[in-house]
């Protein structure tokens, strides 16, 4: 069973003027789509083509030898949850019970922005900033390249891709602005209310 690419939860130009339907078609249809093609290369014909994601990207953490596996089913998994991670008219104050989580967690909604801010912020080179639930506690906490929390035994609720590809046609250099405007305008508090519901 090949893995194939997931369709945006919206349309290619929703999240604009943040993000342009022209880094969503370099980044979702390009850079994406290139993860899920190298990912069948590497499984086909091998015990992993059957298994989930999750499942690959546990199975083979830490293996040097398989090291390319794991980057592309990763960042399969970790952009597919970047998508939905963004809503149109997203952002601002959460609500639900992920409000009461971070507040109980945190200290409050200003003190989370300011962990999430400076976790992305201070990514060095490429990755990703993300708000997992570890042993039971929200935290922030941020990967390099493809890593995943969900090689770490943490759940992901939400996540922001720093990877120069993520911003860079819109705002070039200035990464600090995308993360802002990421927190502002997109994030989508329905999915990491999900998420924590899940867990």
């Amino acid at each position: 069973m090949a893995f194939e690419l997931p369709a945006l939860p919206y349309a290619q130009d929703a999240l604009e003027p943040t993000i342009s339907a022209n880094t969503l078609s370099f980044h979702h249809g390009k850079h994406h789509n290139t993860y899920v093609t190298n990912l069948n290369n590497l499984t086909k014909d091998t015990d992993l083509a059957d298994k989930s994601l999750e499942e690959i990207v546990s199975a083979v953490a830490g293996d040097a030898a398989k090291a390319g596996i794991f980057n592309n089913a990763a960042q399969v998994w970790n952009h597919t949850f970047y998508w939905h991670s963004m809503a149109p008219n997203g952002g601002g104050a959460p609500t639900g019970a992920i409000a009461d989580k971070i507040n109980a967690d945190f200290g409050s909604y200003d003190k989370f922005v300011e962990e999430f801010k400076a976790a992305a912020t201070t990514q060095f080179g490429s990755g990703w900033a993300w708000l997992v639930l570890d042993g039971g506690t929200l935290k922030v906490t941020k990967t390099g390249n493809a890593d995943s929390p969900i090689a770490h035994g943490q759940t992901p609720i939400l996540t922001i891709d720093v990877w120069e590809h993520a911003y860079y046609l819109d705002f070039q250099n200035r990464r600090p602005d995308y993360i802002a405007a990421f927190l502002d305008n997109l994030v989508n508090w329905e999915f990491a209310n999900a998420n924590l519901a899940a867990a």
